[in-house]
């Protein structure tokens, strides 16, 4: 079941980001507070990210619970989020790590012409205008064989917001190739309790 906190914070464009910082990570999934969460996440992580050292964008970055996680397994991360608030609770976070968390839109990060062998992305692209536009953007932040790396779904029952894992499969077909579709809304330790709604990660190499 989708809690009311998850449906609110699913309506992306109504949320004040820096408002909302405070207690983002409140909500089980995202500050991964409880051992058994962050376990979770850090066990689909392992299993998703290259099993050497890899430069991984984390795009929408939060207040930075996954950055930190790939941090921890060794990989050179960069975090980037539009609001100052997340940005700072990000940057607490990782503090002392192989990681950088810098302000700016996940639309259009602020790296350069640096690239990734990884970018990341959770519960960011159906919030943003024009997705194709934006994977096709993402897809040259990468380095060639660079693995795509979504973590989306469909959240709420009377007004359902996201975008379905079919629609998104779909959007990939002309960037990307070897795409994977792995269904996380039957792990209930990775929400902090069991949900009926659609969850899902998608993989992609570009």
């Amino acid at each position: 079941m989708t809690s009311e906190r998850e449906q609110a914070v699913a309506v992306g464009a109504d949320v004040d980001w820096d408002e909302a910082a405070a207690t983002f990570d409140d909500e089980p999934d995202h500050g991964l507070r409880a051992p058994e969460v962050r376990a979770a996440w850090a066990a689909r992580l392992r299993s998703w990210l290259p099993e050497r050292p890899a430069d991984v964008l984390d795009l929408g970055c939060g207040t930075g619970s996954l950055s930190l996680l790939a941090a921890e397994q060794g990989h050179r991360v960069t975090g980037v989020d539009r609001s100052p608030a997340m940005v700072g609770r990000a940057r607490a976070k990782l503090a002392g790590r192989d990681a950088v968390v810098l302000h700016g839109d996940a639309t259009a990060p602020p790296v350069g012409e640096r690239r990734y062998g990884v970018v990341l992305a959770r519960h960011v692209l159906w919030a943003l205008p024009d997705p194709p536009r934006v994977l096709r953007h993402w897809q040259a932040l990468l380095r060639p064989e660079g693995l795509l790396l979504l973590v989306e779904g469909v959240w709420g029952t009377l007004s359902p917001v996201g975008i379905p894992a079919a629609r998104l499969t779909a959007l990939l077909e002309p960037v990307a190739r070897d795409v994977r579709t792995e269904w996380l809304s039957d792990d209930p330790l990775l929400w902090g309790r069991t949900v009926d709604d659609e969850r899902y990660a998608v993989l992609a190499t570009v």
